[in-house]
């Protein structure tokens, strides 16, 4: 199998990927779902970082840091700045922010790598649903350097337009930011992986790809 497939192949078993009848916070009723609060185990987190890994390594880029929002970012960082270690020897920084700066200590908004003029950063989410994550992030970096975001990496790109929009999150982060995200797979590779027989799910094919028609992006 491929990365992605055996990516895939990792979220069906983790519970991560599942199929069904849901209702998404946007209202619209979609035949699968991502949870990424599934992955809960040591194993499962170590795994993960091993696929932020190749996806980071397979589009070539560079950065000094790798950089996770609070909360959910931080262990999808930690664990995929540990992975690039393990696996490509390549030994970059991570960092994370606080919710709040701290005024004691050694202070400050960032955990870890402090942002500084000229840093090349990786920015590491699950998944990415409107950009709200990234939107709120970017001006504290760039408040405290002149860092230049290289790429993001997300899990799973649903490849779908937005409420009040024909563009999906990705396309509009591109669009508004100049950022390219990439995702460990897409949504195409899940109907691909389901249709070879990688994971179960062909009695959600059709439904599917009914909602691709309605709802999807390219």
């Amino acid at each position: 199998m491929t990365y992605k497939e055996e990516f895939i192949k990792f979220m069906s078993d983790s519970g991560v990927l599942t199929f069904g009848d849901f209702t998404l916070k946007s209202g619209r009723k979609a035949p699968y779902f991502i949870n990424a609060g599934k992955y809960m185990k040591g194993g499962q987190i170590a795994k993960l970082g091993g696929f932020y890994a190749e996806c980071i390594n397979e589009h070539g880029l560079d950065a000094d840091f790798l950089f996770g929002p609070a909360y959910k970012g931080i262990p999808l960082a930690v664990s995929a700045v540990t992975a690039l270690y393990n696996k490509y020897g390549r030994d970059l920084y991570y960092s994370f922010d606080r919710k709040e700066a701290k005024d004691h200590g050694e202070g400050g908004m960032f955990v870890g790598k402090q942002p500084e003029n000229g840093d090349r950063v990786v920015i590491i989410e699950d998944v990415m649903t409107s950009g709200k994550a990234l939107r709120e992030v970017l001006p504290k970096l760039k408040e405290t350097a002149d860092v230049k975001v290289e790429a993001m990496i997300i899990t799973v790109d649903r490849m779908e337009k937005g409420l009040n929009s024909d563009l999906s999150a990705v396309q509009e982060v591109d669009r508004d930011f100049g950022i390219k995200v990439y995702s460990i797979v897409t949504i195409k590779d899940i109907i691909e992986a389901i249709e070879n027989g990688i994971i179960d799910g062909k009695d959600y094919l059709d439904a599917m790809k009914k909602y691709r028609e309605i709802y999807g992006v390219d």
